[in-house]
């Protein structure tokens, strides 16, 4: 069947390609904006990407039509789809026809930490033997590529953002978990939310999926969660806490105030330990979500922790892409700001007293609509240096966002000025961390390459 992807180089569409692909389907795509690191991966793939929307891109007809859920009515080939009757379906509602049936579906969703947990759960099954079928939302370190078949056991990304132009039920609703992470839960994607309600309604639609044999995992300070939860629920819930004096099934014991280095107890009782590259109190959440998860499916929380204490990681989660003159260069995905706020938090307990940049892109929906302008201030005030870059199309001014700031803040409308200012103050020692859902104009590797010309 040859199938094209409208939206293809979105990071959910691009790892349904994937498994389309090894599915042994002929797969062609298109997408507004191409750029690393998943059109590499498709490209690797054997997977023709073409650039924009055309009509042209659908001659000859393709057998099923995958249709993003970026499309909207009025591009030249979803017009031209929709008057010429080709068939078409959402990504969402393919991965549930095609891939997930038959299989023990493990969902991991929550405003933070999706792609993250996605990947650890994948890894620690994986480790396990298990052989899992995933779809992570992002470029996994350690695994090949962000999506593949597998065997009895597949751990997805369960998005709440919407399906398609003409589904717009949130994209977990499709998949039927047997096992769900719900990790967290705020106001988010407000270009297609009113308000924190309506997501937890649609959260709860999750919950109405879950058989009673399931389980439900969820940390016990998550108060919108339990708001969910009180909807109805038939389902055993776990509860996680990384407070070990907290009332949960599972929790951590920190030895590490970065939380590079935890222990994990069960009912009180150490089961194992956790020495690993990640930092921030979100990635040791995440680390107990995907443990629960692990141990529903039969691998030991010791197993767990040893599989965890080798995770690499996720491209674009605080990834370090280089240290040039004893500066170190960070990439992170931060699109909010708890997101913001956990991932500094992390970076500076690991660094100490060494300072700390943070470059901010503020370019997800939510932002672009100022729907957070409020917290965000405070959600960067751990770095000692904030640069809030003011892109073009951004809706409302950053000058309040500095007014409110604590610490030393300011605006640039340009990519030159920000590498300048970096070049000519930041100092050995020193850690920039790069925050954008995006590619940021490239801004990580011009901003490398500048620092290496000095």
């Amino acid at each position: 069947m040859h199938l094209h992807i409208l939206g293809i180089c979105g990071t959910f569409m691009g790892s349904l390609a994937l498994l389309a692909r090894e599915l042994g389907h002929t797969v062609t795509g298109s997408d507004q904006n191409v750029y690393p690191p998943m059109s590499t991966q498709l490209e690797n793939a054997g997977i023709a990407l073409m650039q924009g929307y055309s009509r042209s891109h659908l001659q000859p007809h393709p057998d099923l039509v995958i249709v993003g859920n970026a499309m909207k009515r009025g591009i030249d080939a979803v017009e031209y789809m929709l008057d010429v009757g080709l068939p078409y379906t959402s990504g969402p509602q393919f991965l549930a026809d095609y891939v997930l049936q038959g299989k023990h579906v493990l969902g991991v969703a929550g405003t933070h930490g999706k792609t993250t947990t996605t990947t650890m759960l994948a890894w620690v099954l994986d480790q396990a033997g298990l052989n899992p079928g995933f779809l992570i939302g992002g470029v996994p370190q350690g695994f090949s590529q962000s999506a593949r078949l597998g065997g009895d056991y597949f751990v997805v990304e369960a998005d709440e953002y919407d399906s398609a132009f003409f589904d717009k039920r949130s994209k977990f609703v499709h998949y039927h978990p047997r096992t769900a992470i719900l990790n967290n839960l705020e106001f988010d994607h407000a270009d297609i939310f009113d308000d924190l309600a309506a997501i937890q309604k649609q959260f709860h639609h999750l919950v109405r999926t879950i058989p009673a044999t399931g389980r439900i995992i969820a940390p016990i300070t998550e108060k919108h969660i339990d708001e969910v939860l009180d909807m109805g629920c038939w389902t055993p819930v776990l509860r996680t806490s990384i407070n070990s004096h907290v009332q949960a099934e599972i929790t951590a014991e920190l030895v590490a105030a970065d939380g590079s280095h935890f222990k994990v107890l069960q009912q009180g009782e150490i089961q194992g330990e956790v020495q690993w590259t990640m930092t921030g109190q979100h990635s040791v959440a995440n680390a107990l979500a995907t443990i629960a998860a692990a141990e529903h499916v039969g691998v030991s929380i010791a197993q767990a922790c040893v599989a965890l204490s080798n995770f690499a990681g996720v491209k674009r989660r605080m990834e370090l892409l280089d240290t040039v003159n004893g500066i170190e260069i960070y990439d992170d995905f931060a699109h909010h700001p708890t997101a913001i706020e956990t991932t500094l938090d992390g970076a500076r307990k690991r660094l100490g007293e060494r300072r700390l940049w943070a470059i901010i892109e503020p370019r997800s929906n939510t932002m672009r609509m100022g729907s957070h302008k409020e917290g965000l201030a405070h959600s960067a005030r751990i770095a000692d240096e904030v640069i809030w870059y003011q892109p073009q199309g951004l809706d409302w001014d950053l000058q309040p966002v500095i007014a409110a700031a604590s610490n030393s803040a300011q605006v640039s409308q340009s990519l030159e000025d920000i590498m300048t200012r970096i070049k000519n103050e930041a100092q050995s020692g020193d850690a920039v961390v790069i925050m954008s859902n995006g590619g940021f104009g490239g801004l990580h590797q011009k901003l490398i390459a500048t620092l290496k010309a000095t």
